[in-house]
């Protein structure tokens, strides 16, 4: 794969992406950004949400994770089922009982202002360090594989991606992401079958052989029985589920499709379908990690330093052109997918739950409309900025330990939502913002030193379950009856 190539094939993409973002933005207004004026077919967005939930970490580093924990992260998904079906059940009928846009909005009505900001300010924080970061990843293969060879900057490289996705999202927001996020989903899965399949035909082995191959494999390990263990399957199961609940359930970014849906019972076939599918989806992914375990072994190809980097460097360097292709689309694909809808999200959280854009009478439409255009672009620059901070620090130690804290934030939001649902307390407000603060702390605190102070044992995902009990825990402790 020549640079040429590569820069070719991703302008051809955003070429489709762009023909799309031009036919589903047309008359567009603000409720077509926010919640596509909840006219969206809900199997378009389930599918669409596979895509969203696979973002290029889970593109990447999923089937490089495989190396050092089997095929453990499928005890995850299958705890995402639970997760989702509590979202389906108990959330999504809140969230349209009350009409919403924003999901904080929610915290505001049970609670008051205070909760309600910090919710909202929490959200903020997490979706953008974590859309950075997984922004960052892509757009350093593309500086590796195709800007470095022309010594452009890395700076430049970002501003151009960015760029990019700002002017496909500015106008239709949601609606056009719900109809662009189909067409990724469909790139991404293709990549990743069709990079199995290209694997396979190197190592000479039929679809049948393949799935022996790794079935026989030392990577197939999928249930981890001691307790201690960081992939006991029970941990897992229970993480996988409350993963799903915080990380979609209480996240705008995956809300607002769902919102976007014309009715609840639509809203919530979409789940059922998208939990459904992203079983077998991920199953694909594990498979396609030890295939390429596998292959390097066969063919004496040495680990990189990070196996995140393995999957890049066999479909850019030892494969056929077509698997350059493929990866690189499917790359994409998984970037643009979690890239735009997380500047949708940030766009609209920052417009309803901070500006008010929607509690303001007094706006007319057009003053709504530039309001949002401006939160857009200056969501693009903040982005912006993290990824080239991501790159000053070049530490990826450092970069993990950031991406850990910004999903430590969405601890308190666990508590707040299980605390507005499972109690009739209400809360001195105004001191809730020092218990949002206090849980993640407190988290961090065992994280580390969880081995001394538990007999060996470390924490893991579980460690949000902890973190949504202390601060539910702080709301019992400032409670005020009604």
């Amino acid at each position: 794969m020549t640079p040429s190539a590569i820069l070719i094939s991703f302008l051809a993409y955003t070429a489709i992406i762009f023909t799309v973002s031009f036919i589903t933005s047309r008359k567009s207004d603000n409720e077509s950004f926010f919640i596509g004026n909840r006219q969206s077919p809900w199997y378009v967005v389930a599918y669409g949400m596979i895509g969203a939930s696979l973002s290029g970490v889970t593109f990447i580093s999923v089937p490089g994770d495989v190396g050092n924990t089997q095929f453990a992260y499928m005890v995850i998904v299958l705890g995402y089922l639970l997760g989702y079906f509590t979202i389906a059940k108990i959330l999504l009928p809140l969230y349209y009982r009350l009409n919403l846009t924003s999901i904080y909005t929610y915290l505001d009505n049970r609670f008051g202002r205070s909760t309600y900001k910090t919710g909202a300010l929490f959200f903020l924080l997490s979706r953008t360090i974590g859309a950075s970061f997984r922004m960052y990843l892509v757009v350093n293969v593309l500086q590796l594989f195709v800007f470095d060879a022309w010594n452009i900057h890395f700076a430049w490289t970002v501003a151009f991606f960015m760029i990019l996705i700002l002017l496909y999202t500015y106008k239709g927001g949601i609606r056009t992401i719900v109809w662009t996020d189909t067409l990724q989903t469909t790139f991404m899965l293709a990549a990743i079958i069709l990079s199995v399949v290209f694997i396979g035909d190197q190592l000479n082995l039929t679809i049948p052989d393949l799935i022996d191959k790794v079935a026989d494999s030392r990577y197939s390990k999928m249930f981890f029985t001691q307790w201690e263990h960081p992939q006991f399957f029970l941990k897992q199961f229970f993480s996988g589920a409350f993963i799903a609940i915080v990380m979609t359930g209480l996240d705008q970014d995956m809300m607002q499709k769902n919102l976007s849906c014309r009715n609840l019972k639509e809203a919530q076939k979409n789940m059922y379908w998208m939990s459904a599918s992203l079983v077998p989806v991920n199953l694909i992914y594990l498979t396609l990690g030890a295939m390429l375990f596998i292959y390097a072994e066969t063919f004496q190809i040495s680990y990189p330093n990070t196996t995140d980097d393995l999957f890049p460097i066999i479909a850019l360097q030892h494969l056929r052109p077509l698997a350059g292709i493929v990866f690189l689309i499917g790359l994409i694909s998984a970037a643009y997918s979690s890239a735009d809808s997380a500047m949708t999200s940030l766009t609209t959280s920052f417009s309803v739950d901070f500006l008010g854009l929607k509690r303001n009478p007094n706006l007319t439409e057009k003053q709504r409309t530039r309001t949002r255009h401006i939160v857009h672009i200056c969501v693009a620059i903040v982005v912006f900025l993290v990824i080239i901070l991501f790159r000053a620090i070049s530490d990826k130690s450092v970069i993990s330990s950031l991406f850990t804290i910004a999903g430590y934030t969405y601890g308190p939001l666990l508590g707040f939502y299980a605390f507005g649902l499972f109690t009739n307390f209400k809360v001195k407000d105004r001191f809730i913002p020092v218990v949002a603060v206090i849980s993640p702390l407190a988290c961090f605190f065992l994280s580390k030193y969880s081995e001394a102070l538990f007999n060996g044992y470390t924490f893991g995902f579980e460690l949000l379950i902890v973190n949504g009990i202390l601060t539910f825990l702080g709301l019992y402790l400032l409670r005020r009856s009604f």
